[in-house]
């Protein structure tokens, strides 16, 4: 092979390594969903407190399984307890995280927004998006609310720009005005 072969050779290969990386970065990037889309598209909405989770190994891949206590239903039918299956966790020495997939501790509060196909677990819509965890002040017992993308960089297709938003330290009272007024637009 020519040295010019060589080159046109490493040269076709450098690109290909950039097209596959820009598939990947594509891969991963998240559109920003306003409340009132994630209150329309969730399955069902509710305040729901961590019982447990347990990861597992499945075709390859660690994923996780999350058990709440559904504190408060705000939308659509869920048991008492309900199990959620998001991708990522820890089995034995072997961790797998993914930015944006929420991971849940035993007795934190939140409300989430859940999706399901038929016959499928439950997911979180948007995942760190749908993901809006419940604070208390131990000094005035005031409960807030912080939305888990809160401080990540999200992708706005309107502005065609990432930026940070989302709900930070939102009055509970506030929350769930909110989340009212977003489920009460989305039923004709």
């Amino acid at each position: 092979m020519s040295y010019e072969q060589r080159r046109r050779f490493l040269w076709i290969l450098f690109l290909a390594g950039l097209v596959l990386l820009a598939v990947v970065a594509n891969a991963t990037t998240f559109s920003r969903m306003r409340f009132e889309e994630l209150a329309k598209q969730a399955t069902a909405v509710a305040r729901v407190r961590c019982l447990g989770a347990a990861s597992r190994w499945e075709n390859g891949e660690i994923w996780t399984e999350t058990r709440f206590e559904v504190v408060e239903q705000n939308k659509g039918h869920l048991p008492n307890v309900v199990t959620v299956r998001m991708l990522g966790g820890s089995v034995g020495a072997l961790h797998s995280r993914i930015d944006g997939v929420p991971a849940f501790y035993a007795g934190e509060e939140a409300y989430v927004f859940l999706w399901n196909h038929e016959g499928e677990p439950f997911r979180i819509l948007g995942w760190s998006q749908g993901t809006f965890r419940i604070a208390k002040d131990a000094r005035t017992g005031l409960e807030t609310v912080t939305q888990d993308s809160a401080a990540a960089p999200i992708f706005d297709p309107r502005t065609r720009q990432f930026r940070h938003g989302g709900a930070r330290r939102l009055p509970l009272a506030i929350f769930q005005l909110k989340l009212r007024k977003a489920l009460q637009e989305e039923t004709p």
